[in-house]
Order: C-alpha cells, then sequence, then structure tokens
C-alpha cells in the first residue's frame, strides 16, 4: 500500500508538539528520527550494536518527523494547514528550528524497512531487554525480555523518555500493582510493568493504531489476560485506582493531567511522567508539588527528564 510521507526538519525540543499537530490532522503513525537520541545512547557501551554508524551519519543534525498519511485523506490544504501549525511554534516558546515541511509517496515496505534495519535488542535498566520480534536474542536468567513489533505506533523504546519510564517501573512497580499507562502507544511501559510482576493493567491511547499495536504486542508477551487496552483521552478512559500511573506525553499535558491524577491514585501511589523537555523540568516539578505530591527520583538523559512522584 502507498502512503505519504510528510516530513518536518525541526529540533528535539519542538518534536514532540510537531508529533502531536501530525496526529492531530490524521497521521497513522509519526516517526521522529533524532541525532541526539543516538548520540545519547551510544555512550553506553551496551549500545553500541543497536545502530549502524553509517546511519547515524545519514541523520546529520537535525531532528526529522515523519508523518504517514492515506493518500485519500490527504491534499494540499491540509498540507498547508500543517505547515501553518508548524510555523506557529514559534509562538508558543518552541525552538521549531529549520521548520521545513516536505512529502513524498512511499509504500509499508520503505518505512518499515528504513527503520527495521537499525532496531536491535537492547537492555535498558537492570533487567529489562527491548527485543524486536524478528530478531534473536540469548536471555540470561534474570533478565525481562520484551517482544515487540510496534508497527506504525513507532514505539520502539529506544526513546530516552522512553528509557527512563522503564527504569522508574523497574524500581516501583512490584508484585500484583495495578497500573495504569496513558498515551501508551506501542504498549511497551504497560507491557513492561505486566512482565514486572503487576496484576492487571490498563493502556490507554487515542489513536486507534496505537490501540491496535499495544492489544498485539500484549498478546506477543502473553500478558493480554492482565492488560487491557482502551481508545480515549487520557484519564477520561479508566476507572478505580491504580498503584502506578505512567504518562510518557509531554510537560503540558503532563501539568494539566497533575491536577487530576491524584484522584487515580492509590494512597501512596507513584506518578512517572515523562517526555520533559529539560528546559520544562522545574515548572511540572513545581506544579507537582503544588498538586500534593512528594517527588521522590528525578532522571535526565539527553535533553529529556522523568520524574517519579509519590501521592498523599
Amino acid at each position: 500500500m502507498k502512503y505519504i510521507e510528510l516530513k518536518v526538519v525541526t529540533t528535539t525540543e519542538a518534536s514532540d508538539a510537531v508529533s502531536e499537530i501530525l496526529y492531530d490532522e490524521g497521521a497513522l503513525g509519526v516517526l521522529i528520527e533524532d541525532p541526539n537520541d543516538f548520540k545519547v545512547l551510544n555512550r553506553d557501551e551496551r549500545s553500541w550494536d543497536y545502530v549502524e554508524d553509517e546511519f547515524v551519519k545519514q541523520l546529520g543534525e537535525d531532528t526529522k518527523v515523519k508523518g504517514y498519511f492515506h493518500p485519500e485523506k490527504f491534499d494540499e490544504a491540509k498540507l498547508k494547514f500543517i505547515a501553518d501549525r508548524v510555523k506557529n511554534l514559534d509562538g508558543f516558546g518552541l525552538n521549531k528550528g529549520k521548520g521545513t515541511v516536505s512529502t513524498r509517496e512511499v509504500s509499508d515496505e520503505d518505512w518499515a524497512d528504513a527503520w527495521k534495519k537499525y532496531y536491535k535488542p537492547m537492555k535498558i535498566g537492570d533487567r529489562v531487554v527491548i527485543k524486536p520480534t524478528w530478531e534473536e536474542y540469548a536471555a540470561k536468567a534474570d533478565e525481562v525480555v520484551i517482544e515487540l513489533d510496534p508497527g506504525m505506533a513507532f514505539g520502539t523504546g529506544t526513546h530516552e523518555t522512553t528509557i527512563m519510564c522503564i527504569k522508574l517501573l523497574e524500581k516501583h512497580v512490584k508484585n500484583g500493582n495495578t497500573v495504569f499507562d496513558i498515551g501508551c502507544g506501542s504498549g511497551i511501559l504497560g507491557i513492561t510493568a505486566a512482565r514486572l510482576n503487576a496484576g492487571k493493567v490498563v493502556c490507554v491511547d487515542i489513536d486507534e493504531v496505537s490501540c491496535k499495536a499495544s492489544r498485539e504486542n500484549a498478546k506477543a508477551n502473553k500478558v493480554d489476560d492482565r492488560l487491557e487496552v482502551k481508545c480515549g483521552s487520557l484519564l477520561n478512559a479508566v476507572s478505580g485506582r491504580a498503584d502506578i500511573i505512567i504518562a510518557n506525553i509531554i510537560a503540558d499535558i503532563i501539568i494539566s493531567l497533575s491536577e487530576d491524577v491524584m484522584n487515580y491514585l492509590k494512597e501512596g501511589g507513584v506518578f512517572i511522567s515523562s517526555g520533559i523537555i529539560g528546559d520544562r523540568m522545574d515548572e511540572v516539578l513545581r506544579k507537582l508539588r503544588e498538586e500534593g505530591f512528594k517527588v521522590v527520583e528525578v532522571l535526565e538523559m539527553g535533553e529529556w527528564c522523568a520524574i517519579a512522584a509519590e501521592g498523599m
């Protein structure tokens, strides 16, 4: 099948905002190619086999966000509207960088092969290994291996924000915990929680493609009996209270969520938030404390940070 690939040349800082724009305008999936991700990851000797040197060179210095659209649902008017929204990001205090927008026609095999060649098994934290379904891996006795085929949800677990969430889940998930994953993408964080012996996991995403990928990945990891996927908007899709709530989204949504998330946490529960650009960290920390959270840990990786905060 043919798709329209729309590419925005931007910055690490604005990449999540650009992704949201593309999803808002009907993208079936979004791929972020950020050379800063690979530079940070390759400081760790465990990740040297993760990506080919030639591929990193091809990425250059700019961050590229690519969205994939059905041809019949994409036209010149939509292209112009997206370009205008990207241009206006400066007005929200984000450095959009070059902000150039271009399109081309690609097949699903084109984009699949483009990123599969550098997506390899990778150990994250002390125990968790993220392994694409098409790769072989000899697991050690204490390792928890997550089988992942992101499909068009593009949640491979290799972005710094996801890595930090997984490290925090390793520390905070206890046997039998209830976990809510808000904005689940490919379901990687919810599946990780289930594989770390959470008793019940609810994954939520507004995007149907992400929900489908999450269900398929949960089944592949044999945790679909404990993991439920709901298509909906943020906390509106869940009920009851959780021991842990994860939100790997963007700073603005985390700030908004923090006003309500306490109502969905058990006493002493942990809110793990990520997707926060470093410049917004103090703002998010201040908001969490204003809402009554006790910040227990802050991780920083590259230009990003993740926060674990304990509820009352």
